[in-house]
């Protein structure tokens, strides 16, 4: 195996020994020692900027079941970077976080860390395997671990109850994902995604596209907490602060829209897959908006608000995909919004990530989220203040932060994609750029 395949798996090999660690050294924090393998895999990964810049692809291949055409491909691009490098950046923040958050004396830590591990592990699987069928087992062993963690508290009711809710609604979705990902290699003879998109003009002919199709965009929007199946999230804020931050901001939520982008170029031929990725994105930006306003819990109002923030990701990555039936200028555009939701994906992963942590902050300090109760804590916590102000206005869309600039380059594709005579867009797009303005 290749240095790429260790750096994946590494996450796995901490789990087993941060037990043994918990045990030899009680009097340190475990998180201590966990902290230190997202920091050098994010250091590894970010050796892999200057090549991807270029346009060069990283590609290590491992045998695993040859007679099915099932290897281990990890695979390392623009896109699949850009994830890796937010699964080790952000987690390296959460892990630094908790060692604060997390008493060593009244929680398990061996436990919690274990099951961070795992998550990680299967996050950096799922954004750098080629192969169909090793995603979709790093797939579902983000949803075990998610599982895991939303349940970390089981003492308590509602933890379980979300717990619960977010395996059912995930594996399910999963199941019927791997059933697209079957019909698939029917239709294409391989798992591989490079060699699925390099036949997409063949595959959009057969009988089996459109339900591969479906059943593909149906696990995705079930991870990614689309409309209808955003139910889960909000009960998923019952999990500690650090795993709110990292897997329903930053991370698990964020593998549904990679999917939509990775296997865009297969799907995107068909106008199916522009009305299904949009409309269910708008109708999910929406809903979550509204839902949140009216929210007295800060974790709640946060939840729903990274619902919207979704559904605006989702939408715009719909409304992409429909320009490539145009060559020159439809590419252009297809590239600039893509750029636009991956650029916010980013955006939306550090400012609803801080925020998600300044409500732990709160949390821990006053004993209670609602905000009806609080009040008067500028004076207080100044720092967590500041903090607060500049995750808020990121998200609000206001200059200089960044939250402004990929809202901007939201608008701009918006007007762009207006310029395509697709789908009815002359129709229909003014509806698209009232709904994101």
């Amino acid at each position: 195996m290749s240095l790429l395949h260790w750096a994946v798996l590494s996450p796995f090999l901490l789990a087993i020994i941060v037990p043994i660690l918990y045990k030899l050294f009680r009097q340190i924090h475990t998180g201590w020692f966990v902290l230190i393998l997202p920091i050098l895999l994010f250091t590894y990964f970010s050796r892999f900027i200057s090549l991807t810049k270029q346009g060069d692809i990283i590609i290590e291949s491992a045998t695993w079941i040859p007679s099915l055409g099932i290897d281990v491909d990890f695979y390392v691009d623009g896109l699949g970077l850009l994830f890796a490098l937010l699964i080790t950046g952000i987690g390296s923040l959460v892990v630094l976080y908790s060692i604060f958050y997390l008493s060593k004396e009244k929680e398990k830590l061996n436990q919690f860390y274990v099951f961070l591990l795992l998550f990680m592990g299967a996050m950096l699987g799922v954004v750098l395997s080629d192969n169909l069928i090793v995603l979709y087992s790093f797939w579902e062993f983000t949803s075990l671990s998610s599982f895991l963690l939303i349940g970390y508290w089981n003492e308590r009711e509602r933890s379980r109850y979300g717990a619960q809710k977010s395996l059912l609604i995930t594996v399910l979705g999963g199941l019927s994902m791997l059933g697209g990902i079957i019909l698939l290699s029917i239709m294409g003879n391989t798992f591989s995604i490079r060699e699925l998109i390099a036949q997409s003009g063949e595959l959009m002919n057969q009988s089996l596209f459109v339900p591969a199709l479906l059943l593909v965009l149906l696990g995705a929007f079930t991870k990614s907490a689309q409309f209808p199946f955003h139910i889960w999230l909000p009960d998923a804020m019952e999990a500690p602060t650090p795993v709110s931050a990292y897997l329903h901001s930053a991370t698990m939520v964020k593998a549904g829209i990679y999917l939509v982008a990775r296997l865009s170029p297969v799907f995107a031929e068909s106008g199916l897959w522009f009305w299904l990725v949009s409309i269910a994105g708008l109708i999910t930006l929406l809903w979550g908006s509204f839902s949140a306003i009216k929210q007295t819990d800060l974790k709640g109002i946060l939840a729903f608000s990274t619902i919207s923030q979704l559904g605006l990701i989702m939408s715009l990555l719909g409304l992409g995909a429909a320009a490539l039936h145009y060559e020159t200028l439809g590419e252009n555009i297809y590239l600039a919004a893509t750029v636009a939701a991956v650029f916010h994906l980013i955006n939306h992963a550090t400012f609803k990530g801080s925020l998600f942590m300044v409500a732990g902050i709160i949390d821990h300090e006053t004993g209670t989220r609602d905000i009806r109760k609080l009040g008067g804590l500028m004076q207080l916590m100044p720092i967590t203040f500041t903090v607060a102000v500049i995750g808020a206005f990121s998200m609000a869309g206001l200059p200089p932060f960044n939250g402004f600039l990929s809202k901007e380059m939201f608008l701009a594709s918006m007007l762009n994609v207006l310029e395509l005579n697709i789908f009815n867009m002359e129709t229909w797009g003014s509806c698209f750029l009232w709904w994101h303005g």
